[in-house]
């Protein structure tokens, strides 16, 4: 764990652990932000799918291949959950599946950045229902266009109400990947810690569920096209 300064701790391969108890910071929303930047040569408007949504848990289609040599990246930031008693679901753009902050799962996805837009994505964790969670499995995923995790210099902040950020580079090389899980969030005998990932997967959420053992069921799922109304 490297703790640059007061106001920052960065997780690493080396040190990966870091505990919001300790630092006291159990408490109000943690804010989880996703910030993305690429080049703006590679920046490739694509229309978006859309079509009737279905309220259950969604994943990507397989994107087509293309031979284009500019790369479209859309990256997009999600949460599975397990609550502690024993429910399990997703908080994900896909299937506007936005989450709730007073009621179950205590977790809410605000907005959806399509091209790496300053603010990022941001989602907010209600620690004052601590006692709710059980684990959550922070993972970023591409949509769709084209692999390319290696280009896009993406990082992932958690605020805490009070206490350091705590910072997660995707610096790895996974140029085929198209998910990520970067950082997993646990209730211990009363204990939040949050531990480093960065797994990288050539699948989707379904591929990432199979890795942390969450058994939730999948089917495909599209994201609202940008500008039409949820």
């Amino acid at each position: 764990m490297d703790a640059s300064g007061l106001n920052k701790v960065t997780l690493t391969k080396a040190s990966p652990l870091v505990s919001l108890t300790d630092q006291g910071a159990v408490t109000g929303h943690l804010q989880i932000n996703l910030h993305w930047t690429m080049r703006e040569a590679d920046l490739v408007p694509q229309q978006r799918r859309g079509g009737l949504l279905r309220p259950s848990l969604f994943r990507p289609m397989q994107p087509q291949a293309s031979s284009r040599p500019m790369v479209n990246v859309d990256l997009d930031l999600g949460c599975m959950y397990e609550l502690a008693d024993g429910s399990r679901g997703v908080v994900q753009p896909l299937g506007n599946l936005l989450g709730d902050l007073q009621r179950p799962p205590f977790i809410k996805l605000s907005g959806d950045d399509r091209y790496g837009a300053p603010s990022g994505e941001t989602m907010y964790v209600n620690l004052d229902k601590r006692e709710q969670f059980k684990r959550l499995l922070i993972f970023v995923y591409i949509y769709d266009g084209t692999p390319a995790f290696d280009r896009t210099h993406a990082v992932v902040t958690l605020f805490p109400y009070v206490g350091p950020r705590i910072e997660v580079a995707l610096d790895e090389r996974a140029p085929q990947a198209r998910s990520c899980a970067v950082i997993m969030i646990e209730n211990k005998d009363g204990k939040l810690t949050v531990r480093r990932e960065v797994r990288y997967v050539y699948g989707f959420q379904a591929e990432l569920d199979r890795l942390y053992g969450f058994g939730m069921q999948w089917q495909r799922g599209y994201k609202t096209p940008q500008g039409t109304p949820e």
